[in-house]
């Protein structure tokens, strides 16, 4: 699905890191099977399955999760957004960047798997701030 993205560009591929990550973990000396809570939460909730398994554990419990960042996101920088969610960003914004990243919800494991910029290039400003619950002023109403 991210093939078909027209204005993907700067892609980098973690997968050299992952690799040495893994062999690491494989000689025990590091642990990399230490995913945050909020992590396996936004996994669990939002992760889209993968036909390949987990490098670690083999189970097909393995996930992706796409964040996006970017000035141009204003308050909606570093959400989670779907492959669709991401074509139609494409459009409507100028620039941004996307991080995947895979999560086993059986071992933890957690790895950056790459990275990419989207948008059509054109310099726009990031939409107006919505209120939100979490602001005190609006709380206090």
């Amino acid at each position: 699905m991210l093939s078909t993205m027209k204005s993907q560009r700067s892609y980098i591929d973690y997968s050299l890191d992952k690799r040495a990550t893994l062999l690491a973990l494989f000689r025990g000396t590091t642990d990399a099977c230490d995913a945050d809570p909020y992590l396996l939460r936004a996994a669990k909730w939002h992760g889209e399955k993968v036909a390949r398994g987990c490098p670690v554990c083999k189970k097909n419990g393995l996930v992706e999760l796409r964040y996006t960042f970017g000035e141009q996101l204003g308050q909606y920088s570093g959400r989670i957004k779907s492959p669709q969610e991401l074509q139609d960003m494409e459009s409507e914004f100028g620039e941004f960047r996307v991080y995947i990243v895979e999560i086993c919800r059986d071992c933890l494991w957690n790895h950056l798997c790459a990275s990419f910029i989207l948008g059509d290039g054109q310099e726009r400003k990031a939409p107006r701030k919505v209120r939100t619950l979490e602001e005190e002023d609006y709380a206090a109403r």
